[in-house]
C-alpha cells in the first residue's frame, strides 16, 4: 500500500476568492490528481430579461487559479489614527 500526502487546502468553504475574470465564494473543494479543485459560485448580476437558466454562475478552478479576496478592513488600510488627548 502506498500513502499519498497532500498539502492542506489553501481555501475553505464560504471564503471569498478572486480569479482572472471575477470573484466568488468557495462552495466545495475536493482533491483531484494531487491538487485541490474548488467549486466557486460567482456573484449573480442583474437578472436578464429571459430569466436564469440554472447554475450558470458555478466554475471549477484549481488552487493555483485563486487568490484570497481581502476587504479594506481585513487589509488594515482603514485604521483610524489615534491622537493623545
Amino acid at each position: 500500500m502506498t500513502a499519498t500526502f497532500m498539502k492542506r487546502p489553501k481555501f475553505r468553504n464560504t471564503q471569498r476568492v478572486s480569479f482572472v475574470g471575477g470573484e466568488g465564494i468557495v462552495r466545495n473543494y475536493t482533491p483531484e490528481s494531487g491538487k485541490w479543485t474548488y467549486l466557486i459560485e460567482m456573484a449573480l448580476g442583474l437578472e436578464p430579461d429571459f430569466g436564469r437558466v440554472g447554475a450558470e454562475t458555478m466554475i471549477l478552478l484549481t488552487e493555483a487559479d485563486l487568490l484570497t479576496t481581502y476587504s479594506e478592513f481585513q487589509a488594515g488600510c482603514c485604521k483610524q489614527s489615534q491622537t493623545p488627548a
